[in-house]
């Protein structure tokens, strides 16, 4: 019986859970900020999560506001 990180990495290995290869979009996985696909580069949002779309927009507002 697979583990839930085997199933997440699973779920991020998917070619089709990447909107041009680029953007994370994946309903079943609950992070709001997965491993980009080379997790030395640090995290993406997945775009299917309604949380990380609140939590990216807050973060560029809060970039606005600083600049």
């Amino acid at each position: 019986m697979p583990t839930d990180k085997e199933i997440l990495n699973q779920l991020h290995n998917d070619p089709s859970n990447w909107v041009w290869g680029v953007f994370y979009f994946n309903k079943k996985d609950k992070r709001v900020f997965p491993p980009k696909r080379t997790p030395q580069l640090g995290w993406t949002i997945n775009f299917a999560n309604p949380y990380s779309i609140v939590t990216f927009a807050v973060l560029i507002a809060a970039i606005i506001i600083i600049a």
